[in-house]
């Protein structure tokens, strides 16, 4: 599946991957300071955003979309960079395309199982009811016994439609849900990564764990390891400018 893409800049190309129940814009004032230097490319991945609807969701065919995407676009190789969901996707990409993957970012996510912690999520935007008139006050209202937090709530309200007679996901939500216990999880792959690679945790987050680096370093022995202080799971969003101390240096060297 070609993905769609927000394509900013010229150089050397850099591809941005969001996490679940993201979209290209998240990346935002991010995309656009990388863009001075660099060709940056955000993609909606399969089931987000504007990009396609498909039922497979496994990791192995979200890495296809984004190899065929650079393709298309005369982008590769590039360097990768993915966040949780799209974080286990560029690590997928490594593992199955080397050639296409210049050097790899990975922002809080480990290449292990989780648990169904988001699935409650999926469950709650489904039943939202989408009712011409509803307002984006009204929905916030059906999510918060189910999401009591304000961030997390208007986080997820992005991809709601407003601007419709009937409000509108732009998400598949039925392929997510159904799709849960893949997403949550990671495969076995042959072989590993062996180019450069730097995993990014938030100081606040438990998404990489100590436990979880010997497993990170046989898929990726070259890994290097950096925490942006004062952030959670969003570590892109909640400290961009540490965020950027970390990354722009792996990006140049």
């Amino acid at each position: 599946m070609r993905l769609n893409a927000v394509d900013l800049g010229e150089g050397a190309p850099l591809v941005l991957l969001h996490g679940l129940f993201g979209a290209a814009g998240n990346w935002g004032a991010v995309q656009k300071w990388l863009a001075g230097g660099r060709r940056v490319i955000a993609l909606d991945l399969r089931n987000h955003g504007s990009s396609g609807r498909d039922a497979a969701m496994d990791y192995p065919a979200m890495a296809a979309d984004v190899a065929e995407t650079l393709s298309a676009l005369g982008a590769a190789p590039a360097a990768v960079l993915g966040h949780s969901m799209g974080g286990k996707v560029a690590m997928a990409l490594a593992l199955t395309r080397p050639a296409l993957v210049e050097r790899l970012v990975v922002a809080d996510i480990a290449p292990v199982t989780y648990p169904p912690a988001l699935r409650g999520y999926v469950a709650a935007m489904q039943a939202v009811p989408l009712s011409a008139g509803l307002t984006r006050r009204e929905a916030d209202a059906a999510l918060t016994e189910a999401i009591p937090e304000p961030g997390i709530r208007a986080f997820l309200l992005q991809n709601l439609r407003f601007g419709e007679e009937t409000p509108s996901w732009r998400l598949g939500l039925a392929e997510i849900a159904a799709a849960m216990p893949v997403i949550e999880a990671f495969p076995e792959f042959a072989g590993r990564y062996d180019g450069p690679v730097l995993v990014m945790n938030g100081e606040r987050s438990n998404y990489i764990r100590p436990a979880h680096h010997e497993r990170i370093l046989a898929l990726f022995p070259r890994a290097e390891f950096g925490t942006v202080p004062g952030a959670g799971h969003w570590v892109h969003a909640e400290n961009p400018q540490a965020f950027l101390g970390l990354l722009e240096p792996f990006l140049a060297a």
